[in-house]
């Protein structure tokens, strides 16, 4: 099993900056990619950005590009997401995931609020 716990969310003024981070623990020895979702209530999750662990090819929601950078930590078995120029549209619970090489599995973290006031 892999357990994923994010931490960074919060509230922050239109224009500003935030930093999530998700650090994995478990079974991580076979990584695949990590990724950032978001989802706002009513509305499905979407993608916001993805990392390959193998590599480091990145790829972003057009909604996000130029804006927000993710980032891998192979070491520490974790992902960042560095979020600037926020918008009010970006309020959401941000969720990190992990696609696992060798089960095909996908796993959750709990997810973390980000609130972008106007």
């Amino acid at each position: 099993q892999v357990q994923l716990v994010e931490s960074g969310g919060g509230l922050v003024q239109a224009g500003g900056s935030l930093r999530l981070s998700c650090a994995a623990s478990g079974r991580t020895f076979s990584i695949y990619s990590m990724a950032w979702f978001r989802q706002v209530p009513g509305n499905e999750r979407e993608t916001v950005a993805r990392i390959w662990w193998s590599g480091g090819n990145t790829m972003y929601a057009d909604s996000v590009r130029g804006r927000f950078t993710i980032s891998r930590d192979n070491a520490k078995n974790a992902v960042y997401l560095e979020m600037n120029s926020l918008k009010p549209e970006d309020t959401a619970v941000y969720y990190c995931n992990l696609y696992s090489a060798s089960s095909g599995s996908e796993y959750w973290g709990q997810g973390t609020q980000v609130t972008v006031s106007s």
